[in-house]
């Protein structure tokens, strides 16, 4: 239970950090974007094209991890080229006013990229923490190897028990001891040794 609120709780953490840094990091790059000649429905989808590339790149690479595949270098590319735009459109936004503002106008796209791969991160040690329990759910739920020994009749473990006492030092076991030993009615035990003496060699 512990273990589950500690996701929960970071998961929630992650995607507030993440919703607010989504925001300004979208004005910024709309701003940008304005600045720069482009208007209505395109200057509002452009910023929406490279943090949804960031999203698909991270599915793809999320999927590949929960597959125990190798990530697809294709997703890795586009990862990397989605964090380096949206990075350097926030600089670029923030660079009128020097390095601070350029730092400050950073942040935002640094937080969001941050905690969109934490979340990740989250997401695929949750995915393995359950298998793993599946795993170890489905060897104690399987049942048990059967026994490659086969279990002895009473009525063998008489046949025996007396044949090897005919090879004894001492009398043979009689039919009341074989009987209370293996909790047989000594009729059943008396017709046992009487088959065994008839197929016994003369």
């Amino acid at each position: 239970m512990t273990d589950r609120l500690i996701r929960i709780t970071t998961a929630l953490a992650v995607v507030a950090v993440a919703a607010v840094a989504a925001v300004i990091s979208y004005r910024h790059a709309y701003e940008l974007v304005h600045a720069h000649g482009e208007t209505g429905p395109t200057a509002r989808l452009v910023p929406f094209t490279v943090d949804g590339l960031i999203w698909a790149a991270s599915m793809v690479i999320l999927d590949a991890s929960r597959r125990q595949q190798p990530a697809p270098p294709l997703a890795k590319w586009s990862l990397a080229v989605g964090i380096v735009a949206t990075v350097g459109a926030n600089v670029a936004h923030g660079a009128s006013h020097g390095v601070i503002g350029a730092l400050v106008s950073a942040w935002p796209a640094l937080a969001l990229v941050g905690a969109f791969e934490l979340l990740m991160t989250l997401t695929r040690n949750t995915s393995r923490s359950d298998l793993v329990q599946d795993e170890a759910s489905t060897e104690a739920a399987q049942p048990a190897p059967p026994r490659t020994e086969v279990e002895q009749t009473p009525e063998q473990a008489v046949l025996d028990e007396y044949r090897a006492s005919l090879n004894g030092p001492g009398r043979p076991l009689s039919q009341r001891y074989l009987a209370e030993k293996h909790s047989i009615d000594r009729r059943k035990v008396k017709q046992i040794i009487t088959n065994a003496e008839q197929s016994a060699p003369a």
